[in-house]
């Protein structure tokens, strides 16, 4: 008998597979112990190793997690829906809300490690901003935390020589946030484009995600422009891919 197309896919795939369609179908819930390895051992007939890796699979993906000496779990992390387009509205920001508020709804959301900076830009930013050798940025760094779990890392550069003496400068920028204050500085941006691709994290990126080396993270850089086409900030953005969907809506 000829071998099927899932026949000819490796055991520990299968096996993954497997659990995924059972996670999906309910048998296992959100916090929910997994299989582990000597359980899927036994029930497949594999060998370690290959056990190991149907469960390297599921963590991969995000869709379960390891906790050092209890086991694998089906993660209970809901994923972020980022709305690209209605995050960035003016009546968003401009009514003291939070960019955040369109994506988190009632979740808690903490942000951490700020740190605010004067610094030379790196060569890629400071040609989007227009700035001269010797002009310097305001770098603002952050942490965001989303119900207890590390999901983004963001750095923002705004030419200092705009915001020098404002609240962007500081670690609170106050309601509606730097574009709310960039606003109050004759700098509003009204238009902005986001450019995404994906890689592996780096060691330093997975570890303040605190996710594992083999999942990805989806890069998104965000420039924003005044009415005149001046770009007034560059947001270069690091996302737990497994932890996000990114959901544009807009008229054809």
């Amino acid at each position: 008998m000829a071998k099927t197309d899932d026949d000819r896919r490796p055991k520990y795939q299968r096996i993954a597979d497997s659990l995924r369609e059972a996670i999906e179908a309910g048998d296992y819930g959100p916090g929910d112990r997994l299989p582990g390895e000597n359980d899927l051992m036994d029930a497949y007939g594999v060998a370690r190793m290959t056990a190991r890796q149907a469960l390297g699979v599921l963590r991969d993906e995000g869709i379960a997690e390891a906790r050092k000496g209890a086991g694998v779990f089906v993660r209970a992390f809901r994923p972020i829906r980022r709305r690209g387009i209605d995050r960035l509205a003016r009546e968003q920001w401009g009514n003291g809300r939070s960019v955040w508020s369109a994506d988190v709804e009632d979740r808690a959301l903490e942000v951490d490690r700020i740190t605010v900076s004067e610094e030379a830009p790196p060569e890629r930013v400071g040609g989007v901003l227009n700035l001269a050798d010797e002009d310097s940025a305001c770098v603002r760094r952050r942490r965001f935390v989303l119900d207890n779990k590390p999901v983004l890392l963001a750095t923002s550069y705004l030419p200092m020589s705009g915001v020098a003496g404002s609240r962007i400068t500081e670690e609170d920028t106050g309601p509606g946030g730097a574009y709310a204050r960039l606003a109050e500085l004759g700098h509003e941006p009204v238009h902005f484009r986001e450019e995404i691709r994906s890689r592996m994290p780096s060691k330093d990126e997975a570890a303040q995600l605190e996710i594992s080396p083999g999942t990805p993270v989806v890069l998104i850089c965000r420039t924003a422009f005044t009415a005149d086409g001046r770009a007034v900030e560059v947001n270069e953005m690091t996302l737990d891919a497994a932890s996000y969907v990114l959901e544009y809506d807009f008229d054809a």
